[in-house]
């Protein structure tokens, strides 16, 4: 990394460190997967992470290559550049980082384990929540009402074309494909209003074709959830 530095007109070294914060700033927000507000996103943040470290170092071994290339001749040793960290060091990286990602998608998978169920179903452009309440099945437009604390399995389907239920801060995404039905694991720490979107265009109104989640006290559920689709509206 010195070595980079160096060969930086000076102007450009003094700006350098101001670009770190305003890379993070982009890190943060209603949509961000590195701000995440349950055990599952908090579990995607980390691989997030993981990946940057893995990239990172790979991007720097290969950035001191290129500036020995460009540097004053030297001996090189064939079995250390190549076979050492060329080969030894890159695939160390890759089967680090593949482990992890296998260890975290296992973690995340929805299970047998008597969650709660709601379900989403997406059209051309936007979404019908179908949720347990107090008296029976409750149906919402564009908003989606869980307990914090609890794990939520969402039932996602649509019959239009192919869209994807995304809530960043709370889980990955996964596709609402026509004829089938794909099961995601929600779960909130606390209480509050987080944002969701459709992930895959899906054709002129798809920036528009978002929706809100409204997580609700445990001892609050399911007696705080509207009466219909019309009062969650309102």
């Amino acid at each position: 990394m010195r070595m980079l530095l160096d060969v930086l007109p000076h102007p450009v070294k003094r700006l350098a460190p101001l670009t770190v914060p305003l890379g993070l700033a982009g890190c943060d927000g209603g949509l961000s997967a590195l701000a995440p507000a349950g055990p599952n996103a908090a579990e995607i943040a980390w691989l997030w992470w993981a990946l940057l470290a893995g990239a990172t170092l790979l991007t720097l071994f290969v950035l001191a290559l290129l500036l020995m290339a460009f540097g004053p001749p030297r001996a090189v040793s064939e079995r250390r550049w190549t076979h050492g960290l060329g080969l030894g060091l890159s695939l160390g990286v890759l089967t680090a980082v593949l482990a992890t990602g296998l260890w975290v998608g296992e973690r995340i998978l929805p299970r047998d384990d008597g969650a709660i169920e709601v379900h989403a179903h997406a059209y051309q452009w936007g979404w019908r929540f179908t949720q347990p309440g107090a008296d029976g099945p409750v149906e919402t437009e564009g908003v989606l009402h869980i307990p914090a604390n609890r794990p939520v399995d969402v039932l996602v389907t649509t019959e239009d074309v192919i869209h994807a239920f995304w809530v960043p801060r709370l889980a990955g995404k996964i596709d609402a494909i026509p004829g089938r039905t794909n099961r995601l694991r929600l779960e909130a720490d606390t209480p509050g209003a987080l944002s969701g979107i459709c992930a895959e265009f899906c054709g002129i109104g798809h920036a528009g074709m978002r929706f809100e989640v409204i997580v609700h006290a445990g001892e609050n559920w399911p007696d705080a959830l509207p009466a219909s689709a019309s009062d969650s509206d309102e």
